[in-house]
């Protein structure tokens, strides 16, 4: 008979695996489990996607730079308005460059930096007046190149950004007249004297150029009236007739016309 021996299997109760460094559970401060190792090594400055996710304690949770918004808001207004100042002191060094050239004649040159003034200028209120002055200044550089209707759109934009700018309106009335814009230039004078009622130059100006717009308004409309003359010729022509058989007779109350038909 053969004896058979049988194994005892009661001591063999197999041991509970070893938890790995990255496996074994902990729970953090916020009660949310997580994985740490007893023997974990510091941080070598590189973060995976998991440490990201779920961090190493409650501690570092709370010194993420997620958690101060608006901290980094201050820091980056803080630095776009150090970045508009240095650009501001930048265009004010270029009106000056602008202002000694046009002092020394150099009206070409001149204009140049004030066109860079305006580019470097930052859009901030604090750069409104930078912008007029150079808008205006260019204006004068035309107006001494004799290029009056340039003079007129430098003038314009200065006014534009500060209506009460005399010397702007006084530049653009100067080379309106240059033009022989008189109405346009009566016009900016008395501007000026909204402003400066006591401003004898525009009132000089005023005196001079309103019997230049009356003596330009009647040679309009003397051209006008030969227009149609010669127009009312050609029709009336057909006819028989001319405008001659019309009599054009001015109202003195109202300085309207009246037509009467003569044989």
């Amino acid at each position: 008979m053969v004896r058979i021996e049988m194994e005892e299997s009661e001591d063999e109760v197999p041991s509970p695996p070893k938890a790995s460094a990255s496996t074994q559970k902990t729970t953090d401060s916020s009660g949310v489990p997580s994985t740490s190792s007893a023997s974990q090594e510091p941080s070598d400055g590189y973060e995976t996607a998991s440490d990201g996710e779920l961090g190493d304690s409650g501690d570092e949770n709370q010194q993420h730079p997620e958690q101060h918004p608006e901290h980094e808001e201050q820091i980056a207004a803080l630095s776009e308005d150090e970045i508009k100042e240095k650009a501001l002191a930048e265009a004010n060094n270029a009106k000056l460059a602008g202002n000694k050239l046009f002092g020394e004649g150099k009206y070409e040159e001149a204009i140049v930096e004030y066109d860079r003034a305006l580019n470097i200028a930052p859009d901030m209120p604090s750069a409104a007046e930078l912008r007029s002055i150079c808008h205006a200044n260019r204006g004068v550089c035309f107006l001494k190149l004799e290029k009056y209707d340039e003079t007129i759109k430098a003038c314009s934009k200065a006014i534009e950004i500060n209506p009460a700018y005399v010397k702007a309106l006084s530049r653009r009335g100067e080379a309106h007249e240059k033009l022989e814009h008189f109405e346009e230039a009566i016009h900016d004078m008395k501007k000026i004297l909204e402003l400066d009622s006591s401003n004898d130059q525009a009132k000089k100006a005023i005196r001079r150029l309103e019997p230049l717009a009356e003596q330009k308004r009647e040679k309009m409309k003397e051209e006008m009236i030969g227009k149609l003359k010669d127009m009312g010729n050609s029709l009336l022509g057909r006819f028989g007739m001319s405008v001659d058989n019309f009599k054009a007779v001015k109202d003195p109350n109202t300085g309207s016309y009246s037509i009467s038909f003569q044989q």
